[in-house]
């Protein structure tokens, strides 16, 4: 099955099913999450009262505002400016090595998931529509991807140099000064995943 990026059309995917991406993804990490929670906090704490200092936190705030003034809800992400589009947004956990002459990246390869959990229910609920890497989710990470109707892909390790000739270009679009984990715009075409946990919750025990 193939998947368009970014995705603004219901996943009609369930777990287990092999999917082939092509469009524009991100490359986000660690650093970089604690970057874009930043610039969300700055931002919810001139939009809301008492916006919360920690990711999860965030995430649960922001949930039971959706819930119960969606308007507001609606409001902040509309005027959110983030470095990237969180709408409809695949971001796949991944730090490239160094770009070899005439390649459009180096070998890249997932990440272990489980580092982004503190942010990913927060980005799923800001537009995030999938994230890529390798290993388990915690349970509000699955509740969010239920909560959001979005999607988690899983890409196997140790494929980095295939994973790269799935990338036709790439180019960093902030924080630069982070080096392999700054944010890399990538276009890809045909990139290999399999659904780890689906729009619907079901979760495959993979790992």
């Amino acid at each position: 099955m193939e998947i368009k990026a970014p995705i603004f059309d219901n996943l009609n995917i369930k777990k287990g099913d092999k999917v082939l991406i092509t469009g524009t993804i991100y490359t986000a990490r660690d650093a970089a999450h604690k970057r874009l929670f930043e610039e969300i906090k700055k931002q919810g704490k001139s939009f809301f009262k008492n916006f919360p200092e920690d990711p999860i936190e965030a995430y649960n705030f922001l949930k039971k505002v959706r819930e119960n003034d969606i308007s507001s809800f609606e409001s902040f992400v509309k005027d959110l400016k983030l470095p990237i589009n969180l709408k409809g947004a695949v971001i796949f956990y991944a730090g490239p090595a160094d770009t070899p002459p005439g390649r459009p990246i180096g070998a890249i390869g997932p990440t272990t998931s489980y580092r982004m959990d503190p942010f990913a229910p927060l980005f799923y609920l800001l537009g995030v529509k999938a994230t890529i890497g390798k290993g388990k989710r915690s349970e509000l990470v699955k509740e969010a991807i239920k909560i959001t109707k979005s999607a988690y892909f899983g890409a196997i390790g140790g494929v980095a140099a295939y994973l790269c000739s799935c990338v036709k270009e790439a180019k960093i679009i902030a924080y630069k000064d982070l080096g392999p984990e700054a944010i890399r715009e990538l276009k890809v075409e045909k990139f290999p995943a399999f659904v780890a946990c689906d729009p619907n919750g079901n979760y495959l025990n993979y790992w």
